[in-house]
Protein backbone atom coordinates (compact mmCIF):
# COMPACT_ATOMS: atom_id res chain seq x y z
CA UNK A 1 0.00 0.00 0.00
CA UNK A 2 1.18 3.55 -0.94
CA UNK A 3 2.64 5.44 2.29
CA UNK A 4 -0.46 7.74 2.90
CA UNK A 5 0.59 11.81 5.18
CA UNK A 6 -2.89 10.61 7.22
CA UNK A 7 -3.25 7.49 8.95
CA UNK A 8 -5.76 6.38 9.73
CA UNK A 9 -7.20 6.56 6.03
CA UNK A 10 -10.79 7.15 5.60
CA UNK A 11 -11.44 4.23 4.27
CA UNK A 12 -9.65 2.38 7.59
CA UNK A 13 -11.30 4.58 10.49
CA UNK A 14 -12.97 7.80 8.94
CA UNK A 15 -13.94 9.41 12.00
CA UNK A 16 -10.22 9.35 13.41
CA UNK A 17 -9.47 10.63 10.04
CA UNK A 18 -11.33 13.49 9.89
CA UNK A 19 -9.44 14.62 13.66
CA UNK A 20 -5.95 13.75 12.05
CA UNK A 21 -6.66 15.87 8.73
CA UNK A 22 -7.58 18.70 11.09
CA UNK A 23 -4.13 18.38 13.25
CA UNK A 24 -2.05 17.47 10.34
CA UNK A 25 -3.82 21.29 8.55
CA UNK A 26 -2.42 23.13 12.34
CA UNK A 27 -6.55 24.48 12.49
CA UNK A 28 -7.55 23.44 15.68
CA UNK A 29 -7.25 21.89 18.62
CA UNK A 30 -9.24 20.30 21.81
CA UNK A 31 -8.92 23.21 24.97
CA UNK A 32 -8.64 22.82 28.57
CA UNK A 33 -12.58 23.54 28.55
CA UNK A 34 -14.22 20.38 28.05
CA UNK A 35 -16.38 20.55 24.87
CA UNK A 36 -14.76 23.64 23.52
CA UNK A 37 -11.99 23.99 21.07
CA UNK A 38 -9.34 26.38 20.03
CA UNK A 39 -9.63 27.69 16.53
CA UNK A 40 -5.88 28.35 15.29
CA UNK A 41 -4.71 30.75 12.72
CA UNK A 42 -4.96 28.69 9.73
CA UNK A 43 -8.77 27.36 10.37
CA UNK A 44 -9.69 30.26 11.82
CA UNK A 45 -8.50 32.66 8.51
CA UNK A 46 -10.33 29.65 6.20
CA UNK A 47 -13.38 30.78 8.61
CA UNK A 48 -12.78 34.59 8.16
CA UNK A 49 -13.03 33.85 4.22
CA UNK A 50 -16.33 32.62 4.73
CA UNK A 51 -17.29 35.09 6.97
CA UNK A 52 -16.54 38.04 4.25
CA UNK A 53 -17.90 36.09 1.70
CA UNK A 54 -21.24 35.59 2.73
CA UNK A 55 -21.10 38.87 4.62
CA UNK A 56 -21.00 40.31 1.13
CA UNK A 57 -23.87 38.17 0.10
CA UNK A 58 -25.95 39.57 2.90
CA UNK A 59 -25.66 43.10 2.36
CA UNK A 60 -26.46 42.67 -0.88
CA UNK A 61 -29.61 41.42 -0.01
CA UNK A 62 -30.43 44.00 1.99
CA UNK A 63 -29.21 43.10 5.13
CA UNK A 64 -27.59 44.74 8.18
CA UNK A 65 -25.20 43.50 10.71
CA UNK A 66 -25.95 44.17 14.64
CA UNK A 67 -25.20 42.39 17.75
CA UNK A 68 -27.53 41.33 20.82
CA UNK A 69 -26.80 40.36 24.39
CA UNK A 70 -24.76 36.87 25.03
CA UNK A 71 -27.55 36.40 28.20
CA UNK A 72 -30.92 35.66 27.69
CA UNK A 73 -33.45 35.74 30.60
CA UNK A 74 -35.20 32.81 31.15
CA UNK A 75 -38.70 33.82 31.22
CA UNK A 76 -38.19 34.51 27.58
CA UNK A 77 -37.34 31.11 26.69
CA UNK A 78 -40.33 29.85 28.76
CA UNK A 79 -43.06 32.17 26.43
CA UNK A 80 -42.59 29.99 23.75
CA UNK A 81 -42.82 26.20 24.54
CA UNK A 82 -41.85 24.28 21.78
CA UNK A 83 -38.89 26.02 21.17
CA UNK A 84 -37.61 26.22 24.63
CA UNK A 85 -38.27 22.17 24.68
CA UNK A 86 -36.25 22.05 21.66
CA UNK A 87 -33.31 23.63 23.56
CA UNK A 88 -33.75 22.75 26.75
CA UNK A 89 -31.44 19.81 27.34
CA UNK A 90 -28.48 21.80 26.06
CA UNK A 91 -28.48 25.19 27.39
CA UNK A 92 -26.17 26.60 29.92
CA UNK A 93 -28.00 28.55 32.77
CA UNK A 94 -25.78 31.43 35.17
CA UNK A 95 -27.25 31.42 38.63
CA UNK A 96 -24.94 33.60 40.56
CA UNK A 97 -23.05 36.98 39.25
CA UNK A 98 -20.23 36.69 41.51
CA UNK A 99 -17.57 34.94 42.97
CA UNK A 100 -16.29 35.01 46.57
CA UNK A 101 -13.67 33.06 48.98
CA UNK A 102 -14.43 30.00 50.28
CA UNK A 103 -13.36 28.70 53.54
CA UNK A 104 -10.75 26.06 51.96
CA UNK A 105 -9.10 28.85 50.12
CA UNK A 106 -10.65 28.23 46.96
CA UNK A 107 -13.57 30.28 45.47
CA UNK A 108 -17.44 29.68 45.38
CA UNK A 109 -20.39 31.24 43.76
CA UNK A 110 -22.68 34.04 45.29
CA UNK A 111 -24.40 36.74 44.46
CA UNK A 112 -27.66 34.77 43.59
CA UNK A 113 -29.21 36.15 40.46
CA UNK A 114 -33.28 36.67 40.45
CA UNK A 115 -33.70 35.43 37.26
CA UNK A 116 -31.29 33.00 36.07
CA UNK A 117 -29.65 33.86 32.50
CA UNK A 118 -29.73 31.56 29.34
CA UNK A 119 -25.83 31.57 27.55
CA UNK A 120 -27.49 32.28 24.32
CA UNK A 121 -28.27 28.78 22.37
CA UNK A 122 -30.00 30.83 19.65
CA UNK A 123 -31.25 34.80 19.96
CA UNK A 124 -35.24 34.48 18.54
CA UNK A 125 -36.43 35.30 21.74
CA UNK A 126 -33.86 37.97 22.78
CA UNK A 127 -33.94 39.77 19.56
CA UNK A 128 -38.11 39.35 19.32
CA UNK A 129 -37.72 41.12 22.75
CA UNK A 130 -35.88 43.74 21.25
CA UNK A 131 -37.94 43.78 18.12
CA UNK A 132 -40.99 44.41 20.09
CA UNK A 133 -40.02 47.84 20.71
CA UNK A 134 -38.62 48.71 17.41
CA UNK A 135 -41.90 47.81 15.44
CA UNK A 136 -44.85 49.89 16.09
CA UNK A 137 -46.08 50.43 12.09
CA UNK A 138 -45.96 49.20 9.09
CA UNK A 139 -43.90 52.14 8.46
CA UNK A 140 -40.91 50.08 10.19
CA UNK A 141 -40.74 47.00 8.49
CA UNK A 142 -39.04 44.88 7.04
CA UNK A 143 -36.58 44.71 9.63
CA UNK A 144 -33.76 42.89 7.89
CA UNK A 145 -30.78 41.96 10.39
CA UNK A 146 -28.09 39.66 10.75
CA UNK A 147 -25.55 38.92 13.69
CA UNK A 148 -22.17 36.99 13.91
CA UNK A 149 -21.90 36.28 17.43
CA UNK A 150 -20.65 32.33 19.07
CA UNK A 151 -23.40 30.25 20.90
CA UNK A 152 -23.58 27.63 23.47
CA UNK A 153 -25.29 23.96 23.15
CA UNK A 154 -23.99 21.86 25.75
CA UNK A 155 -22.18 18.90 23.96
CA UNK A 156 -19.86 16.97 26.17
CA UNK A 157 -18.25 14.85 22.95
CA UNK A 158 -16.75 16.89 20.93
CA UNK A 159 -15.87 16.16 17.55
CA UNK A 160 -13.51 19.37 16.07
CA UNK A 161 -16.14 21.91 13.29
CA UNK A 162 -18.77 19.43 13.32
CA UNK A 163 -20.32 19.38 17.51
CA UNK A 164 -18.44 21.74 20.16
CA UNK A 165 -20.33 23.21 23.16
CA UNK A 166 -19.17 26.42 21.65
CA UNK A 167 -19.54 27.58 18.11
CA UNK A 168 -19.15 30.48 16.15
CA UNK A 169 -22.00 31.48 13.63
CA UNK A 170 -24.06 34.01 12.31
CA UNK A 171 -28.05 34.05 12.73
CA UNK A 172 -30.24 36.45 10.95
CA UNK A 173 -33.43 37.76 12.26
CA UNK A 174 -36.26 39.34 10.19
CA UNK A 175 -39.97 40.83 10.53
CA UNK A 176 -42.44 41.30 7.79
CA UNK A 177 -45.39 42.87 7.15
CA UNK A 178 -46.76 39.55 5.31
CA UNK A 179 -46.34 35.89 5.40
CA UNK A 180 -45.52 35.93 1.71
CA UNK A 181 -43.04 38.51 2.41
CA UNK A 182 -41.53 36.38 5.03
CA UNK A 183 -41.50 33.15 3.09
CA UNK A 184 -39.91 34.74 0.34
CA UNK A 185 -37.16 36.16 2.90
CA UNK A 186 -36.71 32.32 3.87
CA UNK A 187 -36.83 31.10 0.58
CA UNK A 188 -34.16 33.84 -0.76
CA UNK A 189 -31.49 33.21 2.35
CA UNK A 190 -31.53 29.50 1.59
CA UNK A 191 -30.79 29.85 -2.11
CA UNK A 192 -27.44 32.13 -0.65
CA UNK A 193 -26.54 29.65 1.77
CA UNK A 194 -26.87 27.04 -1.68
CA UNK A 195 -25.14 29.45 -3.82
CA UNK A 196 -22.04 29.68 -1.34
CA UNK A 197 -22.38 25.68 -0.51
CA UNK A 198 -21.78 24.84 -4.37
CA UNK A 199 -20.10 27.88 -5.70
CA UNK A 200 -17.48 28.63 -3.00
CA UNK A 201 -16.91 25.57 -1.18
CA UNK A 202 -17.07 23.55 -4.35
CA UNK A 203 -20.19 21.34 -1.73
CA UNK A 204 -23.15 20.40 -3.95
CA UNK A 205 -26.28 20.01 -1.86
CA UNK A 206 -29.75 19.31 -2.26
CA UNK A 207 -32.29 22.43 -1.13
CA UNK A 208 -35.64 21.30 0.54
CA UNK A 209 -38.19 21.21 3.82
CA UNK A 210 -37.39 19.67 6.96
CA UNK A 211 -39.94 16.88 7.93
CA UNK A 212 -42.09 17.48 10.97
CA UNK A 213 -39.50 15.41 13.14
CA UNK A 214 -36.71 17.49 12.07
CA UNK A 215 -38.23 20.80 11.70
CA UNK A 216 -36.45 24.02 14.02
CA UNK A 217 -38.32 24.11 17.37
CA UNK A 218 -41.42 26.84 17.24
CA UNK A 219 -40.97 27.03 13.18
CA UNK A 220 -43.78 27.07 10.59
CA UNK A 221 -41.18 25.77 8.08
CA UNK A 222 -37.73 24.71 8.12
CA UNK A 223 -35.79 24.74 4.60
CA UNK A 224 -31.81 23.34 4.46
CA UNK A 225 -28.93 22.28 2.56
CA UNK A 226 -28.03 19.35 2.76
CA UNK A 227 -24.48 17.81 1.31
CA UNK A 228 -22.93 14.49 1.47
CA UNK A 229 -19.85 13.66 3.12
CA UNK A 230 -16.89 11.26 2.04
CA UNK A 231 -18.38 8.52 4.40
CA UNK A 232 -21.57 9.23 2.79
CA UNK A 233 -23.39 10.28 6.00
CA UNK A 234 -25.18 13.40 5.27
CA UNK A 235 -24.37 17.07 6.79
CA UNK A 236 -27.22 19.41 7.38
CA UNK A 237 -24.97 22.86 6.24
CA UNK A 238 -27.00 25.49 6.60
CA UNK A 239 -31.27 25.91 7.73
CA UNK A 240 -33.84 28.96 7.34
CA UNK A 241 -36.84 29.21 8.90
CA UNK A 242 -40.32 30.74 8.31
CA UNK A 243 -41.79 31.31 11.85
CA UNK A 244 -44.80 32.77 10.99
CA UNK A 245 -46.23 34.47 13.92
CA UNK A 246 -45.09 32.41 16.68
CA UNK A 247 -42.67 34.26 17.70
CA UNK A 248 -44.23 37.37 17.00
CA UNK A 249 -47.15 36.48 19.33
CA UNK A 250 -44.83 35.20 22.10
CA UNK A 251 -42.76 38.46 21.92
CA UNK A 252 -45.60 40.77 21.21
CA UNK A 253 -44.17 42.48 18.22
CA UNK A 254 -47.41 44.16 16.55
CA UNK A 255 -47.71 46.98 13.75
CA UNK A 256 -50.42 49.30 13.38
CA UNK A 257 -51.27 48.45 9.11
CA UNK A 258 -52.17 50.86 6.79
CA UNK A 259 -55.89 50.37 7.24
CA UNK A 260 -55.13 51.35 11.09
CA UNK A 261 -55.72 47.73 12.73
CA UNK A 262 -53.04 46.18 14.73
CA UNK A 263 -51.30 43.22 13.52
CA UNK A 264 -48.88 40.63 14.41
CA UNK A 265 -45.72 40.71 12.06
CA UNK A 266 -44.33 37.64 10.45
CA UNK A 267 -40.72 36.50 11.13
CA UNK A 268 -37.97 34.78 10.31
CA UNK A 269 -34.27 33.40 11.29
CA UNK A 270 -31.40 31.45 9.17
CA UNK A 271 -28.36 30.22 10.14
CA UNK A 272 -24.75 28.73 9.29
CA UNK A 273 -21.67 27.90 11.54
CA UNK A 274 -18.58 27.10 11.87
CA UNK A 275 -19.72 23.55 10.98
CA UNK A 276 -19.18 24.49 7.16
CA UNK A 277 -15.19 24.41 8.60
CA UNK A 278 -15.53 20.66 8.80
CA UNK A 279 -18.47 20.07 5.87
CA UNK A 280 -15.27 21.66 3.61
CA UNK A 281 -12.59 19.09 5.10
CA UNK A 282 -15.18 16.18 4.72
CA UNK A 283 -16.27 17.07 1.29
CA UNK A 284 -13.33 17.21 -0.80
CA UNK A 285 -9.70 16.06 1.71
CA UNK A 286 -7.80 13.01 1.03
CA UNK A 287 -5.93 10.36 2.46
CA UNK A 288 -2.77 13.33 2.59
CA UNK A 289 -4.84 16.10 4.43
CA UNK A 290 -6.76 18.93 3.82
CA UNK A 291 -7.64 20.00 0.32
CA UNK A 292 -9.02 23.52 0.15
CA UNK A 293 -11.18 25.00 -2.90
CA UNK A 294 -9.33 28.04 -3.79
CA UNK A 295 -12.10 30.54 -3.36
CA UNK A 296 -12.08 30.25 0.31
CA UNK A 297 -8.33 29.18 0.75
CA UNK A 298 -6.19 31.28 3.07
CA UNK A 299 -3.12 31.14 0.64
CA UNK A 300 -3.85 29.96 -2.60
CA UNK A 301 -0.50 29.98 -4.32
CA UNK A 302 2.86 29.12 -1.85
CA UNK A 303 6.11 29.33 -3.50
CA UNK A 304 9.20 27.62 -1.90
CA UNK A 305 12.67 28.88 -3.14
CA UNK A 306 15.44 25.60 -3.31
CA UNK A 307 18.69 26.99 -2.90
CA UNK A 308 22.19 25.89 -1.63
CA UNK A 309 24.34 28.50 -0.09
CA UNK A 310 24.27 32.54 0.30
CA UNK A 311 24.97 32.86 -3.20
CA UNK A 312 22.29 30.84 -4.21
CA UNK A 313 19.84 31.95 -1.86
CA UNK A 314 20.31 36.07 -2.96
CA UNK A 315 19.68 35.21 -6.43
CA UNK A 316 17.04 32.85 -5.92
CA UNK A 317 14.70 35.00 -3.59
CA UNK A 318 15.50 38.06 -6.02
CA UNK A 319 13.44 35.88 -8.20
CA UNK A 320 11.19 34.50 -6.29
CA UNK A 321 9.99 38.08 -4.46
CA UNK A 322 9.94 38.99 -8.08
CA UNK A 323 7.34 35.63 -9.30
CA UNK A 324 5.25 36.96 -6.22
CA UNK A 325 4.78 40.15 -6.96
CA UNK A 326 3.84 39.34 -10.60
CA UNK A 327 1.49 36.32 -9.39
CA UNK A 328 -0.07 38.75 -6.78
CA UNK A 329 -0.81 41.37 -9.80
CA UNK A 330 -3.34 39.02 -11.31
CA UNK A 331 -6.79 38.52 -10.12
CA UNK A 332 -8.54 35.06 -9.57
CA UNK A 333 -12.28 35.44 -8.47
CA UNK A 334 -12.12 39.87 -8.97
CA UNK A 335 -9.48 39.85 -6.22
CA UNK A 336 -5.83 39.90 -5.93
CA UNK A 337 -4.50 36.06 -6.04
CA UNK A 338 -3.26 35.08 -2.30
CA UNK A 339 0.20 34.09 -2.81
CA UNK A 340 3.31 33.62 -0.24
CA UNK A 341 7.01 32.63 0.11
CA UNK A 342 8.21 30.12 2.49
CA UNK A 343 11.65 30.55 3.00
CA UNK A 344 11.81 28.84 6.73
CA UNK A 345 15.26 27.26 6.94
CA UNK A 346 13.36 23.48 6.66
CA UNK A 347 14.41 20.89 4.71
CA UNK A 348 12.18 20.93 1.04
CA UNK A 349 10.34 17.97 1.76
CA UNK A 350 9.34 18.68 5.08
CA UNK A 351 7.92 21.94 4.13
CA UNK A 352 6.26 20.15 0.67
CA UNK A 353 4.22 18.56 2.74
CA UNK A 354 3.25 21.05 5.25
CA UNK A 355 1.45 22.15 2.27
CA UNK A 356 0.29 19.76 1.31
CA UNK A 357 -1.43 18.82 4.53
CA UNK A 358 -2.48 22.52 4.86
CA UNK A 359 -4.49 22.19 1.73
CA UNK A 360 -2.92 24.77 -0.02
CA UNK A 361 -4.26 24.93 -4.33
CA UNK A 362 -0.69 25.70 -5.70
CA UNK A 363 2.28 24.89 -4.73
CA UNK A 364 5.53 26.06 -6.70
CA UNK A 365 9.17 25.16 -6.54
CA UNK A 366 11.38 26.89 -7.94
CA UNK A 367 15.83 25.83 -7.48
CA UNK A 368 18.48 27.30 -9.88
CA UNK A 369 17.58 25.65 -12.79
CA UNK A 370 14.47 26.29 -13.16
CA UNK A 371 15.81 30.50 -12.41
CA UNK A 372 17.85 29.55 -15.26
CA UNK A 373 15.42 28.13 -17.58
CA UNK A 374 12.61 31.26 -16.63
CA UNK A 375 10.57 27.94 -15.29
CA UNK A 376 8.57 27.18 -11.99
CA UNK A 377 7.61 23.67 -10.89
CA UNK A 378 4.30 23.39 -10.10
CA UNK A 379 1.85 21.15 -8.23
CA UNK A 380 -1.67 21.64 -7.90
CA UNK A 381 -3.30 19.86 -4.43
CA UNK A 382 -5.97 18.05 -6.58
CA UNK A 383 -3.67 15.87 -8.45
CA UNK A 384 -0.76 13.64 -7.55
CA UNK A 385 1.97 14.91 -10.16
CA UNK A 386 3.52 17.99 -10.47
CA UNK A 387 5.13 19.56 -13.43
CA UNK A 388 7.35 22.03 -14.72
CA UNK A 389 6.17 24.79 -16.57
CA UNK A 390 7.29 28.18 -18.53
CA UNK A 391 7.08 30.91 -15.96
CA UNK A 392 5.61 33.84 -17.97
CA UNK A 393 2.60 31.02 -19.05
CA UNK A 394 2.00 30.17 -15.57
CA UNK A 395 1.28 33.67 -14.73
CA UNK A 396 -0.66 34.25 -17.83
CA UNK A 397 -2.74 31.47 -17.23
CA UNK A 398 -2.73 31.29 -13.33
CA UNK A 399 -6.45 32.57 -12.68
CA UNK A 400 -7.65 29.81 -15.46
CA UNK A 401 -5.75 27.02 -12.97
CA UNK A 402 -7.16 28.08 -10.16
CA UNK A 403 -10.54 28.21 -11.54
CA UNK A 404 -10.40 24.93 -13.07
CA UNK A 405 -9.66 23.35 -9.02
CA UNK A 406 -12.62 24.87 -7.92
CA UNK A 407 -14.66 23.66 -10.72
CA UNK A 408 -12.93 20.06 -10.48
CA UNK A 409 -13.22 19.54 -7.03
CA UNK A 410 -16.97 20.60 -7.29
CA UNK A 411 -17.57 17.95 -10.19
CA UNK A 412 -15.65 15.42 -7.97
CA UNK A 413 -17.89 16.02 -4.85
CA UNK A 414 -20.95 15.91 -7.52
CA UNK A 415 -20.26 12.87 -9.32
CA UNK A 416 -19.70 11.22 -5.80
CA UNK A 417 -23.17 11.81 -4.18
CA UNK A 418 -24.65 11.17 -7.75
CA UNK A 419 -22.81 7.88 -7.36
CA UNK A 420 -23.75 7.00 -3.90
CA UNK A 421 -27.43 8.13 -4.45
CA UNK A 422 -30.55 5.30 -4.85
CA UNK A 423 -33.95 5.31 -5.49
CA UNK A 424 -36.07 2.82 -2.90
CA UNK A 425 -39.65 1.41 -2.94
CA UNK A 426 -39.08 -1.24 -0.98
CA UNK A 427 -38.22 -1.94 2.93
CA UNK A 428 -35.76 -4.95 2.10
CA UNK A 429 -33.09 -2.52 0.03
CA UNK A 430 -33.57 -0.42 2.69
CA UNK A 431 -32.49 -2.24 5.25
CA UNK A 432 -29.96 -3.75 3.15
CA UNK A 433 -28.83 -0.02 1.90
CA UNK A 434 -28.11 1.40 5.30
CA UNK A 435 -26.50 -2.63 6.96
CA UNK A 436 -23.23 -2.29 6.93
CA UNK A 437 -21.14 -5.79 5.93
CA UNK A 438 -19.37 -5.80 8.93
CA UNK A 439 -21.42 -5.02 12.07
CA UNK A 440 -18.52 -4.48 14.72
CA UNK A 441 -16.80 -2.05 12.68
CA UNK A 442 -18.76 -0.64 9.96
CA UNK A 443 -17.26 0.38 6.59
CA UNK A 444 -18.29 3.34 4.39
CA UNK A 445 -21.90 2.51 3.60
CA UNK A 446 -25.44 3.98 2.34
CA UNK A 447 -25.39 7.42 0.94
CA UNK A 448 -28.76 9.20 0.20
CA UNK A 449 -31.86 7.55 -0.35
CA UNK A 450 -34.74 8.74 -2.30
CA UNK A 451 -38.17 7.50 -0.75
CA UNK A 452 -42.01 8.41 -1.01
CA UNK A 453 -43.68 8.00 2.71
CA UNK A 454 -47.03 8.36 3.96
CA UNK A 455 -46.16 9.25 7.79
CA UNK A 456 -42.89 9.53 9.82
CA UNK A 457 -44.74 7.49 12.64
CA UNK A 458 -44.96 4.73 10.38
CA UNK A 459 -41.36 4.72 9.75
CA UNK A 460 -40.32 5.61 13.23
CA UNK A 461 -39.52 2.04 14.56
CA UNK A 462 -37.07 1.29 10.95
CA UNK A 463 -35.41 4.88 11.42
CA UNK A 464 -34.65 4.11 14.59
CA UNK A 465 -33.40 1.23 14.56
CA UNK A 466 -31.03 1.63 11.35
CA UNK A 467 -30.32 5.29 12.91
CA UNK A 468 -31.04 7.08 9.68
CA UNK A 469 -33.43 10.03 9.40
CA UNK A 470 -35.32 12.30 6.91
CA UNK A 471 -32.67 14.84 5.75
CA UNK A 472 -34.91 16.93 3.54
CA UNK A 473 -38.24 16.34 0.84
CA UNK A 474 -36.29 18.14 -2.33
CA UNK A 475 -37.87 20.93 -3.53
CA UNK A 476 -38.67 21.29 -7.41
CA UNK A 477 -38.51 17.80 -8.99
CA UNK A 478 -40.89 16.05 -6.34
CA UNK A 479 -44.10 13.84 -7.16
CA UNK A 480 -45.88 11.50 -5.57
CA UNK A 481 -45.84 7.86 -4.75
CA UNK A 482 -46.45 5.31 -2.75
CA UNK A 483 -44.68 4.80 0.55
CA UNK A 484 -41.53 2.36 0.27
CA UNK A 485 -42.80 0.88 4.01
CA UNK A 486 -46.50 0.51 3.69
CA UNK A 487 -47.42 0.74 0.18
CA UNK A 488 -50.21 3.80 1.21
CA UNK A 489 -50.42 6.69 -1.40
CA UNK A 490 -47.74 9.64 -0.65
CA UNK A 491 -47.39 13.22 -1.51
CA UNK A 492 -43.59 13.12 -1.84
CA UNK A 493 -40.69 11.32 -1.13
CA UNK A 494 -37.70 12.66 1.18
CA UNK A 495 -34.16 12.17 1.23
CA UNK A 496 -33.01 9.37 4.13
CA UNK A 497 -29.72 9.21 5.25
CA UNK A 498 -27.29 8.42 8.16
CA UNK A 499 -26.18 11.65 8.97
CA UNK A 500 -23.66 13.90 11.66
Amino acid sequence: MAKTAITPTRAEDYPEWFQQVVRAADMAETSAVRGCIVIKPWGYRLWENMQRSLDDMFKATGHQNAYFPLFIPMSFLEKEAEHVEGFAKECAVVTHHRLEPDPDGGLRPAGKLEEPLIVRPTSETIIGATYSKWVQSYRDLPILINQWANVVRWEMRTRMFLRTAEFLWQEGHTVHATADEAVEETERMIDVYADFAENWMAMPVIVGSKTDSERFPGAVETLSIEAMMQDRKALQAGTSHFLGQNFSKAQEIKFQSETGDIQYAWTTSWGVSTRLVGALVMTHSDDDGLVLPPRLAPTQIVIQPIYKGDDQRGQILQYVNELRDQIAAQKYDNQPIRVEIDDRDIRGGEKKWYHVKRGVPIRLEVGPKDMAAGSVFVGRRDQPKSTGMDKAEFIAKVSDLLAQIQKGLFERALAMRNDNTVTIDNEADFRSFFTPANAKNPEIHGGFAKCHYASEADLAELLKELKVTPRCIPRGDNHPGKCFLTGKPADHYAIFAKSY
